[in-house]
């Protein structure tokens, strides 16, 4: 295995690079590739946004600076965000296949999907709101299939957060043996900025915490009011809705991971400084001169 020499960077990060690269593209394509009937216009509009997605994962990953994606150094974060959008994205599309093409057998999924939309559809739950907005007019097997679809993503999406969490109280990430570098995981928050970069961290934490927090049951009323404005969103259509069941879904538990990765980042930084403090006041002070 090549190793960096220079500005020359390795074989084996060059693979990872590409491979990083093709799995978004995966991502991005999985629906128009599971889903059926599938439009030519619909099938080369995806694949130009999946090419153009995999294209920038590669530039960022391949520059030397920090540029638009975060936490590009601190490994597992953006694997594990990664990952749960994956598993919403193939969990939904199959969930839509299973029902698009009903003369196949129902299966563990379906069931699944259909306990956990009885369960999640309480008063005021994120599910029942979400399902509240369609608007008037839409059949009531489509609303069934709306309700199903958003269990199963907001389920998904709340067990990879408390994995997440996990981890983070378990020590897997950061790792304390590795410096965590702010500029080159967070490329647009800038330390010399402002007030203190700790207290920075925890209120740009607390704003990520409390609009992750409050999207799943805002984004429902933004729906309903956008239907007195523009057309109204129906999700009808199979693609339309995997996408949109697992946006809303992904982005509110992202942006809590991104608020919980922004505070431990600081108690970091203030155990650091402590550290620092701790150490210049264990250091003797040199002997005054009688002549000083």
């Amino acid at each position: 295995m090549a190793h960096k020499r220079g500005n020359r960077v390795s074989v084996s990060h060059v693979a990872q690079i590409i491979l990083r690269g093709f799995l978004v593209a995966f991502v991005f394509l999985c629906p128009a590739l599971l889903l059926p009937e599938i439009s030519q216009d619909v099938s080369q509009g995806v694949t130009f946004l999946a090419l153009l997605a995999a294209f920038v994962v590669v530039t960022e990953y391949s520059a030397a600076y920090p540029g638009l994606i975060e936490f590009r150094d601190a490994k597992p974060y953006n694997r594990a965000r990664f990952v749960m959008f994956c598993v919403i994205v193939v969990s939904v599309t199959l969930l839509q296949r299973e029902i698009v093409m009903a003369s196949a057998p129902a299966t563990w999924l379906t069931a699944v999907s259909a306990t956990l939309g009885n369960i999640l559809s309480f008063t005021f739950s994120p599910v029942s709101l979400l399902v509240s907005s369609l608007p008037q007019g839409v059949s009531a097997e489509h609303v069934e299939i709306v309700r199903v679809s958003t269990a199963l993503a907001y389920t998904l999406s709340l067990l990879g957060l408390a994995l997440f969490l996990l981890g983070l109280t378990l020590g897997y990430w950061p790792r304390r043996a590795h410096t965590f570098n702010v500029w080159v995981n967070l490329p647009n928050f800038d330390p010399t900025k402002g007030v203190d970069i700790v207290q920075r961290l925890e209120r740009d934490a607390q704003i990520n915490v409390v609009l992750g927090v409050i999207l799943p049951f805002s984004l429902p009323a933004l729906l309903h009011l956008s239907n007195f404005l523009v057309q109204p969103v129906t999700l009808e259509t199979p693609l339309a809705l995997v996408w949109g069941v697992t946006l809303w879904a992904f982005i509110p538990v992202n942006l809590i991971m991104r608020g919980v990765a922004m505070y431990r980042i600081a108690q970091l930084i203030r155990a650091q400084r402590r550290r620092v403090a701790d150490a210049q006041d264990a250091v003797p002070l040199p002997p005054q001169s009688a002549y000083s």
